[in-house]
Formats: C-alpha cells, sequence, structure tokens
C-alpha cells in the first residue's frame, strides 16, 4: 500500500488543505528554486514574498562583506530612520503619552520613491522635537536659577531682618551672634573700622552641605560664619527631570583672601552663587523684580509644554506605521543583498528553499509585486536540482503547534522523516496521565487550561510579562489534553483528591464484615479492612463497571493492590510504546527505498523486541485470564507463578524451582510448575532466536555494504575495460571506511539491545511517579484536611475549617498540581525523547526560516519591549 497515499491532510492556519505532497506525519516537499526578477520589480517582489512568507533565500554572496554590497545605502538610511525613531518614542514614552496600536498586516511595505518622503518626514520631526527639547530645558534651567534666587533673597531677608543686620554697619569688631541691643550699646563707644564684612549667597545640595561646611571651617580656620536654610519649595533637574533637595547657604567673612577662596570651595561643591545686595531696599526690589520674571517664564514654560505636547501626540499617531514601514524596507534589502547580478545589472537572480505545493501561490505573488511595479519583463521561477539536505518545514497551528516545538527541543526531523509529534498529541497526554492520575487535579488543570484558551486574545498581547506564564500560555493545549486524559485515569483509578467515588454500586458486600462495637473494641469512622477476593460471601465475581472499586480506597491491602496493577500496565505500555517506534522505523525505511535496511535491521529488530518483551506482556495478560482468587486448584491465586522470576529463569535458561507451597497446584496437570504445556521450551526458542538477531543487526548492513561496494567496483572495471579509457579518481564524496562502518554499527547495535532492557525498565516510572502522586495526595488529606473536619466544633469549627481548607487548597495547586505536574510532565517528556524517539528518530535537519514580515516584526516587537522596560526604569 503507498503509504504517501494513505497520509491525512493537514489543514495549515489559513484554512487551506495542503496536498498529499505534505502532511502532519511528515515535512513539506522542498525546493530550490531560483528567481530572476528586473531590478525595477525586485523590490515589490521580495515585499510580496515577504507577505506571503513562504521563502528562505540563500545568500549567494557570502564571500562579500556586509559593507561591500549593492543596498547597503539604504540599509543604512533605515537604520538611520530606525534611529530617529527610537528617539522619538523614547521622548513619548517619557512625556507618558499614549501610542495608536495599529494592524501590521493591514500596513504595506511602501514602494523605494517613499523612502525620501517618509525620511525627510522623520527628519522634520526629530529636528523639531529636538529644537522644542532645547529650548524648554533651557528654559527650565532658567526657571531653577531664578527659582534658587528668589529663594537665596527671601532666605537671607528673614535672617537679617530677625537679627536687624545692616551689611553697611557691619565691622570686624561687631559680635555676629550677640544681641542687637548689645551691639548698639557697643557701636556707640566704639569707632568705624575701615574693615567692613562680605557675604557671599547661594545654593546647594543638601546632601554636600556638611563636607560644605567641614571645608569652610577647616579653610578659614574658623574665621567664617555659615547660615543655612532648607528649601521646602521642590525642584527637579532640567535635563533629567529628578528631584533636587537643595538649601540656602550665606556666608560672614572678611578680607580679599577668604573671599577667593570661598568662591573657590563654592565651585568644587557645584553650588550656585548669586548677587546679595547690602541694603534692604535693593534686595526687595530684586525680589520683585526675580517674581516678575518668574511669573513671565512659568506663561513661556506653559507654551512650550503644550507646544512639545502637541509634537508628541502628532507622533504617537504615526510612530507604529513608521516602524512597520521602514523595518519592512530594511528587511527587503536585506533580502535584496543576498542576490548577485547578472548581465551588467539587468536582472537579479536569487536563490531560494519553497515548499513545492506553494509555488504556484509564490509564483502569483512575485507577478503581482513586477505588475505594481509595472516591469516590462516578467519574473522567472526555476527549480534547481541539488544535493544539498533540505530545510524541514512542517505546518502546524496554534493546536499542534505546542507538540511540534516538544519534539523539535530533542531535534529537528531530518527532512521528510517521519514526524512524532503527530502521535505525540495522543501518546504524551496519556502517559502524563497515568503518572498524574487525579480526577480532581485534572479539574484544576482543567480549569486553568481553559482560562487561557477562551481568554487567548486577550492575554496574547500580555504572554511576555512572564517568561514562565510565556511557557504555560504557549502549551495551554497541551495542558488542555493532558488534563483531560488526567480525570479519565482518574476516574480509572477512582481517584479524587485521594477519595473514591461510589458512582455505580460498591460490588463487595459488608454481610461477613465484622461492625460490631464493644467497649474495648470500639468502631471508628473511616476503619479499614481487608479485602479478600477469594470470600464469595462478600465478592460475587462482578467488576465494577468503571475503574477501581470505591470500596479499595479504605481496604488495608489497597497499595498491594494496586501496585501489582500499575506496575503491570506500566509494561504493558511500554512495550506497545516501543513497538510502534520500531514500526515507525519501517515507514523511514520505505520511504528512503533502504529496502535492505528493513531485512537486516527491522525484522531482527521487531523480533527481538517482540520475542522477549512481548512475550513477558503475553505472560502478564496469560497470568490475569487464566488464574483468579475465585477459582479453585491449579487456576488459583496462590499457584499463580511469580512472573519476575519466570522472566529471571528464562533469561538464565535456567529450570524454575518447585515452590514446596505449590507443590499440589499442578498434580491434575501434565506439566509441573509452568502455566501451560511447552512453556520451557517456547521460552528458550524465543531467546535463541532473540540472541541470533543480534549478530545479524550487528553484522548485516555492513557486509551488504562491502556487497555492493565490490558490485559497483566490478561494474566499473567492465566499462572501463570496454571503453578501453584510464581510470580515473572520482571527484565524488570518499567512501566510508569499513572499520569506521563496522564501529557505528557495532553502537548502533548495543545500543538497541541494551536500550530494549533498559527503557523497559523506564517505563516503570509510570507505576511509582502514579504511586508517589496517590500518596502524597492521601498524605496531604489526612494531615490537613481531616484535622479541619475533626478537630474542630462549632463557630470556631468553622472559621477554622475555612482557613484550614485555604490552606489545603493553596498546597493542593503548589505542590500536587505545579510541582508534581512539573515531575509527571518532564518524566513524560524523557519517555518520548529516549525510549521512543531512539527507535526511529535521526533528528539531524534544520528548521525552514522563511522570509517573513510577520516573524520579524515580532521579533523586533520583543526588543522594543525589552528597550521601553529600560527606559521606563
Amino acid at each position: 500500500m503507498d503509504l504517501e497515499m494513505t497520509e491525512v491532510a493537514f489543514f495549515n492556519g489559513t484554512g487551506n488543505c495542503c496536498s498529499d505532497m505534505g502532511t502532519l506525519f511528515k515535512s513539506e516537499l522542498m525546493s530550490r528554486c531560483q528567481l530572476y526578477l528586473p531590478p525595477e520589480a525586485a523590490y515589490n517582489c521580495v515585499a510580496e514574498l515577504g507577505e506571503l512568507g513562504l521563502a528562505q533565500f540563500v545568500d549567494l554572496n557570502p564571500d562579500v562583506s556586509a559593507f561591500q554590497r549593492q543596498f547597503v545605502g539604504e540599509v543604512k538610511r533605515c537604520e538611520e530612520m530606525e534611529r530617529t525613531l527610537r528617539y522619538v518614542e523614547t521622548e513619548i514614552v517619557k512625556e507618558k503619552v499614549g501610542i495608536a496600536d495599529e494592524s501590521e498586516a493591514s500596513i504595506p511595505a511602501p514602494a523605494p520613491r517613499e523612502m525620501v518622503e517618509l525620511e525627510a518626514s522623520l527628519t522634520t520631526m526629530e529636528n523639531n522635537l529636538r529644537e522644542v527639547n532645547i529650548n524648554y530645558v533651557a528654559l527650565r534651567k532658567n526657571h531653577l536659577e531664578l527659582s534658587e534666587l528668589k529663594n537665596m533673597l527671601r532666605k537671607t531677608e528673614v535672617f537679617l531682618s530677625e537679627n536687624q543686620l545692616n551689611l553697611q554697619e557691619l565691622d570686624e569688631n561687631t559680635r555676629l551672634l550677640d544681641d542687637a541691643s548689645d551691639r548698639e550699646k557697643d557701636i556707640e563707644d566704639q569707632a568705624y573700622s575701615s574693615m567692613k564684612f562680605n557675604i557671599t549667597g547661594g545654593v546647594i545640595d543638601r546632601a554636600r552641605l556638611l563636607a560644605f561646611e567641614r571645608m569652610l571651617w577647616r579653610v578659614s580656620k574658623g574665621n567664617v560664619f555659615l547660615k543655612v536654610a532648607e528649601i521646602d519649595e521642590q525642584m527637579e533637574d532640567p535635563g533629567s527631570g529628578d528631584v533636587l533637595n537643595k538649601a540656602v547657604f550665606i556666608i560672614f567673612f572678611q578680607g580679599e583672601a577668604l573671599r577667593s577662596r570661598v568662591k573657590k570651595i563654592c565651585e568644587g561643591f557645584h553650588a550656585s552663587v548669586y548677587p546679595c545686595p547690602d541694603s534692604g531696599v535693593e534686595r526687595r526690589e530684586m525680589l520683585c523684580g526675580v517674581d516678575t520674571r518668574l511669573s513671565d517664564l512659568s506663561t513661556v514654560l506653559t507654551q512650550t509644554t503644550e507646544h512639545r505636547h502637541r509634537l508628541l501626540v502628532a507622533a504617537a499617531a504615526t510612530l507604529r506605521s513608521s516602524y512597520v514601514k521602514v523595518r519592512k524596507m530594511k528587511a527587503v534589502y536585506h533580502v535584496l543583498n543576498m542576490f548577485s547580478q547578472r548581465d551588467g545589472g539587468r536582472v537579479l537572480i536569487g536563490e531560494a528553499w519553497l515548499p513545492t505545493a506553494d509555488i504556484p501561490d509564490i509564483r502569483a505573488a512575485v507577478n503581482t509585486g513586477a505588475q505594481t511595479a509595472g516591469a516590462t519583463i516578467p519574473p522567472t521561477i526555476e527549480k534547481v536540482h541539488t544535493t544539498e539536505q533540505h530545510p524541514t518545514f512542517n505546518r502546524t497551528n496554534k493546536y499542534t503547534g505546542g507538540f511540534q516545538s516538544l519534539v523539535d527541543a530533542y531535534g529537528v526531523n531530518t527532512y521528510r522523516e517521519v514526524n512524532p509529534s503527530v502521535y505525540t498529541i495522543a501518546t504524551f497526554p496519556f502517559l502524563f496521565a497515568v503518572m498524574f492520575g487525579d480526577a480532581g487535579h485534572g479539574a484544576i488543570m482543567l480549569t486553568a487550561s481553559l482560562w487561557m484558551i477562551i481568554k487567548e486574545k486577550s492575554l496574547e498581547s500580555k504572554r511576555n510579562i512572564s517568561e514562565i506564564f510565556n511557557i504555560f500560555f504557549g502549551g495551554r493545549y497541551i495542558v488542555f489534553l493532558m488534563s483531560i486524559f488526567s480525570i479519565y485515569t482518574g476516574l480509572i483509578y477512582n481517584d479524587i483528591f485521594s477519595k473514591s467515588f461510589n458512582i455505580f454500586g460498591s460490588h463487595w458486600s459488608s454481610k461477613q464484615m465484622s461492625f460490631v462495637a464493644t467497649n474495648s473494641t470500639p468502631l471508628s469512622l473511616g476503619m479499614s479492612y481487608m479485602l479478600d477476593p477469594k470470600d464469595n460471601n462478600s465478592y460475587h465475581s462482578e467488576p465494577y463497571p468503571f475503574g477501581v472499586d470505591p470500596v479499595w480506597q479504605s481496604a488495608t491491602n489497597k497499595i498491594g493492590f494496586l501496585n501489582t496493577y500499575k506496575m503491570k500496565i506500566s509494561l504493558i505500555f511500554g512495550v506497545i510504546h516501543m513497538t510502534f517506534g520500531v514500526m515507525l522505523s519501517l515507514w523511514n525505511k520505505i520511504s528512503k527505498k533502504l529496502y535492505h535496511q528493513i531485512f537486516l535491521e527491522f525484522i531482527p529488530q521487531i523480533v527481538f523486541l517482540l520475542g522477549i518483551f512481548g512475550y513477558l506482556v503475553t505472560m502478564i495478560f496469560i497470568k490475569w485470564v487464566m488464574y483468579g482468587a475465585n477459582k479453585a486448584d491449579p487456576f488459583s491465586e496462590h499457584c499463580a507463578p511469580n512472573l519476575l522470576i519466570t522472566f529471571i529463569n528464562m533469561m538464565l535458561m535456567k529450570k524454575a524451582d518447585v515452590d514446596i507451597k505449590m507443590d499440589k497446584c499442578h498434580t491434575s496437570l501434565n506439566y509441573e510448575i509452568y502455566m501451560y504445556p511447552g512453556q520451557d521450551e517456547l521460552q528458550k526458542m524465543l531467546l535463541l532466536i532473540g540472541v541470533l538477531m543480534v549478530p545479524i543487526m550487528l553484522l548485516g548492513k555492513p557486509l551488504f555494504i562491502m556487497y555492493r561496494r565490490r558490485q559497483a567496483r566490478a561494474r566499473y572495471d567492465s566499462l572501463r575495460d570496454e571503453l578501453l579509457e584510464p581510470q580515473q579518481e572520482d571527484g565524488g564524496p570518499a567512501e566510508e571506511d569499513f572499520g569506521e562502518i563496522m564501529i557505528n554499527q557495532g553502537i548502533h547495535t548495543i545500543e538497541y539491545v541494551l536500550g530494549s532492557v533498559s527503557h523497559t525498565a523506564s517505563y516503570l516510572r509510570l507505576w511509582a511517579l502514579s504511586l508517589a502522586h496517590a500518596q502524597l495526595s492521601e498524605v496531604l488529606w489526612s494531615m490537613v484536611m481531616r484535622i479541619a473536619l475533626a478537630s474542630f466544633k462549632g463557630y470556631a469549627g468553622a472559621i477554622a475549617l475555612y482557613l484550614i481548607f485555604a490552606f489545603w487548597c493553596m498546597l493542593t495547586i503548589s505542590i500536587l498540581c505545579l510541582m508534581e505536574g512539573l515531575s509527571a510532565f518532564l518524566h513524560t517528556l524523557r519517555l518520548h525523547w529516549v525510549e521512543f524517539q531512539s527507535k526511529f528518530y535521526e533528528g539531524a535537519g534544520y528548521l525552514f526560516m522563511p522570509f517573513s514580515f510577520r516573524e520579524s516584526l515580532k521579533q523586533a516587537a520583543e526588543d522594543d519591549k525589552e528597550v521601553l522596560k529600560t527606559i521606563a526604569k
């Protein structure tokens, strides 16, 4: 049967059905094509391909530096415009002006002639904004200086008025700290001196005030008097807008020597020094003049701020559209730099990887671009034969994209290799649910995933607020399926928050169970009993309709019963999963027409796996069917052999020892300790066949390759003799050495043989994690919720129940849902990457990365958010 024709067509995100050439089961067929574009239409054609997003261009100028390419000038102009937009955006964010959002898809790449207009408009916008900013900063600086001068004059006037000082009457004999009455008396008795006091006033940062005062004291040796007063008015730095905490200082000293020293100290501490008149009348006149200038300056600042705000609002309205246009132009010119010129620049030639099924759409898009540009010569697309490895292109949508990402994280599938993501959609959530089987915890996960799915449009723009949330949101459909399967397996286990639901009524009878309460043996609620299926009065061999009977939840032998059940189904699921992986390798070999590997690799591998471990699974089913607790000897429960011991004896080719307890189990049968006649012979034959498959896997492929090489050499020698030509060296790739082939095949054989054993044991993690999850849930219930239900009563009990229930919910979500869910997720991921995909998956390909405006703009938007965070800080 033709495997390619049986593939199911997969619908892409736009709703168009793909052809048989590309499905979710395999990657798309790819073709390397040459594009012949006329120079006048090359820009429009590449722009149309960027909107389509289906062409991965190949650089035809790998040896040419980026500064020597044809369109490097246009790229630099786009980068300059992008820098201008970044500056404008920074100013808009600082001003907290809203930026209008526009649909990127509705903004086409501008024509080349529009670059000049866009460049001119952006330059004008930047120049206007820079001019306004320079004037605005200068005005704010002037306003700050006038505010400092006003505060200095006011504080000086208050200080001098309180002490009734006149600077013109102060001499060297004046004691500034004495009372005014004492100074008047001394003035009458003493003559005036020619040495008058000097005053220096200004404003300084409060943080530097202590060091400033200490420096003045040391330099002047205590011959200055410093008066300080804090400025209550809030001030801002004109450039950065930071809040400034400043204080007014007044320095009294004598002599010109101290004047120069005080001036240098003020300059060193970045203190602003302002003139201070000697008389009070002059100070008051200057203060009135400063107030008038401040009033006029505030009016000018208000008008300047409004004008600047209008400029920013106008720029914000077109900022996003300008960003999109500039970035699309830049992306187009980057791609055109990969083209090469022919015929003196009359044609541009480029090469690109294209999906074969989409070549008609790509050709139509290129023709549309040429018609838009008015080209007289139509563009041409031709396929090019190449032996280069093709890129891998898997069409996905929001449902399948998450599972494809899980596979790609291990390794991108080789071109046209079987894609395991389609099977992962079913097997991944199922194996996760086997380990996470709890219907209650699954319901919590289902609620969270449904919320992300229903609100996905509004949450799409907020997904980058946290890296963890971005991961959960990207895998919301994976979480949804995992929760659905977890609810299913939870119902199978009959485990809901460590409790059971008696939906159909237990099929166990309590008639023979002792429920008599006495003073010495009181009957307590929740008492556990051991269940014995062979007791016909308690169990009538009618199983519970769906899942595990709820009575097992309170049985003392619950763990022993569920352990054997979960361990066996883990082995069954593991062998089925690995067998399916080996079967997928057959598809790969048929697709690549490597028919000899079917007989030399596939058949030995499947025979080895099923002959040994498939037989173990068969023995599990035989034991389940043949033996039972309610059956008589020799098929009662104590007559059932231990499968682990049986399997070990099979591997050692050792005859099973006769158990004394089972001595009478097979007296009525014509075979001794085995489950069926001829079991010993069959086991030895299966083991022998499995061992014989190992040398076939080890030597079959290398010997076949050596045989094919000898045949090729013989045909070449006979052909050379017929043509009578001398032998020439082949320019093709050198043949791999036979020793290397043997080493590689030996590694693969050992890996498969030992891996079959270790991988089968690895699937026991399904049993281990399921048991751990159930026990953690039960411990959390008994240690938290049982206390609230049994220890508190009355109104206090209601309040305690409320608080303890909240604590139990928090632990359930954080530990059992998040931590245990993450643990089960990682173990499931390992089972798929190592145990399943190692059987068939090569994963040596590379992704198809088409030229797409959508992806480039998306990446640029993420960079913008990082820049805006830096600006906001």
